[in-house]
């Protein structure tokens, strides 16, 4: 038999340009490699607490219908978001998770030669997704404290600017933009730029002047506010997101969704999250607690650290970050490094449980002792 003609098809040049999300790892992987039978994850910013109960109830109730495709314009899920949230239905898009929403932002407004401005250390999908459509991405250095400041990001503006991101608070710093600032950045830009305001971790700031963008959409501001059900509600695994917004932007993103992006199990859980109110307090309860107990925890062994919005803290870890990092792993502590960011002697550490934070400072003190 002949052998088969090898494809000499071309992928996409820009593909050698573009660099794929890399998560943190996950436990099964770190037992796998490194022989461990016990290792606390604290590197992907999940709720250390699990998913919404009343989630977990509603995907068992409605396993019998998975023959049936799902909804796809996630009619129930809307009109749940609706009256949580004050904005119309038409104002709103689910996702299949934050990403998707990224992705069908640039593929609904980015021409090639367009410009998308992102703060320097930020979440990496921002800039994917502007690479995917052939556009240009600039940077926008953070001030010291990892501060946003609204006037670079005005001045970064040119003729050429589609949209700008701003993750608040901010992920892998944990800081954020406060709203007098944002209003100030909203004024001083030109009509044809978009504000994709980005605050998956809103449920855990707790800053007096922190906006996670919602009441500006109610009020007509050309931003876009984009969340998620898999921090605060637990639902990471099913991968649910949501963008709010103008009716008539929500219209254009809807043109390039594929019909069935969500699944089933996925709108039905994150109706049922929605109204998990106990869930919700726990979760964020858990966070500002043991939040402040890492601090100490930090401050007692002399290490550095950016004060957080966030279920994570950035921690500094010297010109030693990647290896004190890998150490960490080796003894069965997953947390993140930062170089993917920009950030090669930081990590980025999620708050877990009491005794999950109690085993990462005890882990710590340990690898910082070690020659």
């Amino acid at each position: 038999m002949k052998p088969a003609t090898p494809s000499t098809v071309q992928a996409r040049t820009l593909l050698g340009q573009m660099k794929p999300y890399s998560p943190g790892k996950p436990i099964w992987e770190v037992q796998r490699e490194l022989g461990l039978t016990d290792v606390v994850k604290l590197a992907s910013n999940e709720n250390a607490l699990g998913p919404s109960p009343l989630a977990v109830t509603a995907i068992t109730m409605a396993l019998g219908e998975l023959h049936r495709y799902p909804d796809a314009h996630a009619f129930d899920l809307r009109q749940a978001l609706s009256a949580k949230l004050d904005v119309a239905p038409e104002q709103l898009i689910v996702t299949n998770g934050g990403d998707e929403l990224i992705t069908l932002l640039s593929e609904a407004y980015l021409e090639a030669g367009d410009e998308v401005i992102v703060p320097e250390h930020t979440f990496t999908e921002y800039e994917f997704g502007a690479q995917l459509m052939g556009a240009v991405v600039r940077k926008v250095p953070l001030q010291p404290g990892f501060e946003y400041d609204w006037n670079s990001i005005a001045a970064a503006v040119t003729d050429r600017t589609k949209l700008i991101y701003l993750c608040t608070p901010n992920n892998p710093t944990g800081t954020y933009m406060p709203k007098p600032d944002l209003l100030k950045l909203l004024a001083a830009l030109p009509p044809q730029v978009l504000v994709i305001l980005d605050s998956a971790y809103t449920h855990f700031a707790s800053a007096d002047d922190y906006t996670d963008g919602l009441e500006l959409v109610r009020e007509g501001y050309p931003v876009l506010v984009l969340q998620t059900f898999s921090k605060i509600y637990g639902l990471a695994g099913i991968r649910v997101g949501f963008g709010v917004g103008p009716q008539e932007l929500i219209r254009s993103i809807l043109q390039v969704k594929e019909p069935f992006n969500v699944n089933a199990l996925a709108q039905t859980a994150a109706i049922a999250a929605l109204g998990d109110e106990e869930h919700v307090r726990r979760s964020r309860e858990l966070v500002l607690r043991e939040r402040d107990r890492l601090y100490a925890g930090l401050r007692g062994l002399g290490v550095s650290f950016t004060e957080s919005m966030s279920n994570f803290i950035l921690v500094e870890l010297g010109p030693e970050a990647k290896q004190r990092y890998e150490r960490l792993m080796a003894s069965g502590v997953i947390v993140r490094y930062g170089g993917g960011w920009g950030l090669p002697e930081h990590v980025r550490v999620s708050i877990g449980l009491s005794e999950e934070n109690d085993r990462l400072l005890e882990a710590l003190q340990l690898v910082l002792s070690e020659a």
